[in-house]
């Protein structure tokens, strides 16, 4: 008989007394509600509660974990159903592509995303077979005649998986459309926007003059004077808190921040908006952005997160053809000492203010975020991110911050996720590896089970509720 897809004790430590620890610990948590407060799933899929298109469009096209795994190996994205930016040749039949990952599903052996998509096929779907070549007509049929049953629509998968809140990610130009929508159709779901400026923050974006044309449109002020600017981007962050936001995000290439009198930050947002901007003008108003953004998030309750230390669509080839968001964002070191410093010796200690801080550069943990994190009491830990929402990133993380940071220091778990339906697999692998983590420092007689159980209940959901003021 094949072994089943998911194994009850996946992810537990492999000495028997200390697996059984983890066994109690997640039984204490498997079923508490899931709270998603970063993400970037789409509105429009709750406000209109379509049916989801087919197992292809909804399981591997928008998936870059999949997209770039696959493309590794020399797959065309045409041929999973990513159209080309010039109207090229691509694959629409959803079972072509189906076949396409199920033909490299063997390339996913050991990586969250199989993992994932292990969990999704058994929890989700109800199937038990690996796929592969043999077996990827029957999955898809499965799940085809699921997606066309109203309890596979948005809202009733919500509702299943035990969501309690999800956010989404919206430019500040974003007229919100789809959450005025979910307001007012009476469902009592809740779906949160959250706020992202980067291309109005951020002079050597592509779409920076238009950002600040519409934002003087969409505002009625003058975003290309500075007084107006700052005016108009507090009138979107209002108009997103108006609709539920708790907190923004900004996704600088760097950590660095820079605090400017009033006559330095006119002289250089002139610069940068009259188009004698060098590299190091661009630099600089991004990080005394930073400043200002945390000014705001003072004024106004928003909690503030910073994913910094990506060099975003490495490869340009890509880009031209595909467009951003294809798997091809790189990790960069960050300098959190330094960059942060001033930002933090302004608002650090402030109370109401807090600042979330995510990287990519692992280096940083035990050298940088987690010495920070254990001074500053507004400065807490997003969770292992993006490369490292993995197994042994979440490892590597408990190990190298907690001792210097504590586990109060952290916000729990953030899936920052656009596949839906992954989020109660990424949240059940981040519960399971803490609570592996915990049951390990109880054999060892460091914490003793009754405080790792409120441990592990803290970092599935007490944690995050707290810092993202839900």
């Amino acid at each position: 008989m094949p072994a089943p897809l998911l194994h009850p004790d996946r992810l537990f430590p492999a000495e028997p007394a200390t697996r059984d620890v983890a066994r109690r610990l997640y039984a204490r948590i498997a079923k508490l509600p899931i709270l998603s407060p970063h993400g970037h799933c789409d509105p429009a899929w709750f406000a209109t509660d379509a049916p989801f298109a087919d197992p292809a469009a909804l399981l591997i096209t928008p998936d870059h974990y999949v997209l770039r795994l696959l493309a590794s190996h020399g797959v065309p994205l045409e041929d999973l159903g990513v159209a080309p930016r010039d109207g090229g040749p691509f694959e629409t039949n959803p079972r072509a592509i189906w076949r396409r990952l199920a033909a490299g599903y063997h390339l996913f052996a050991a990586t969250p995303s199989r993992l994932w998509l292990d969990h999704v096929f058994s929890e989700v779907f109800g199937l038990e077979a690996r796929l592969s070549p043999a077996t990827a007509d029957a999955h898809y049929d499965v799940i085809a005649e699921a997606l066309a049953q109203p309890a596979f629509r948005p809202r009733a998968l919500y509702e299943r998986f035990g969501v309690e809140a999800l956010a989404t990610t919206e430019g500040a130009l974003d007229p919100l459309t789809h959450h005025a929508a979910l307001a007012a159709s009476g469902w009592r779901g809740r779906i949160l926007p959250t706020f992202r400026p980067d291309a109005a923050l951020d002079p050597e974006h592509p779409h920076f003059r238009a950002d600040l044309e519409a934002l003087s449109e969409l505002t009625g002020e003058d975003a290309f004077a500075w007084r107006g600017y700052l005016a108009a981007l507090r009138a979107r962050r209002a108009a997103f808190k108006a609709r539920g936001a708790t907190a923004t995000d900004h996704g600088h290439p760097s950590p660095a921040t820079l605090d400017l009198s009033e006559v330095e930050a006119q002289a250089l947002f002139d610069r940068v908006t009259g188009g004698a901007a060098s590299p190091a003008d661009a630099e600089a108003f991004r990080a005394h952005m930073l400043m200002r953004m945390a000014q705001m998030s003072l004024d106004d309750g928003l909690v503030m997160q910073l994913h910094p230390g990506v060099l975003r669509n490495h490869d340009p080839a890509t880009l031209a053809r595909f467009g951003p968001d294809k798997g091809a964002d790189m990790p960069l070191p960050a300098d959190f000492t330094r960059g942060l410093r001033p930002l933090l010796n302004r608002f650090g200690h402030a109370a109401g203010f807090t600042l979330v801080v995510f990287t990519l550069d692992e280096t940083t943990y035990s050298r940088e975020l987690a010495p920070l994190a254990g001074f500053y009491p507004a400065l807490r830990l997003g969770a292992p991110w993006w490369f490292h929402d993995s197994p042994e990133g979440m490892r590597r993380f408990r190990e190298q911050a907690g001792e210097t940071a504590g586990f109060f220091n952290t916000v729990g778990f953030t899936d920052d996720t656009r596949a839906f339906l992954s989020i109660p697999a990424r949240h059940d692998v981040a519960r399971r590896m803490d609570c592996a983590h915990l049951a390990r420092l109880v054999a060892e007689h460091r914490l003793d089970e009754d405080e790792a159980g409120q441990i592990a209940r803290a970092l599935a959901y007490d944690l995050a509720k707290a810092a993202y003021r839900l």
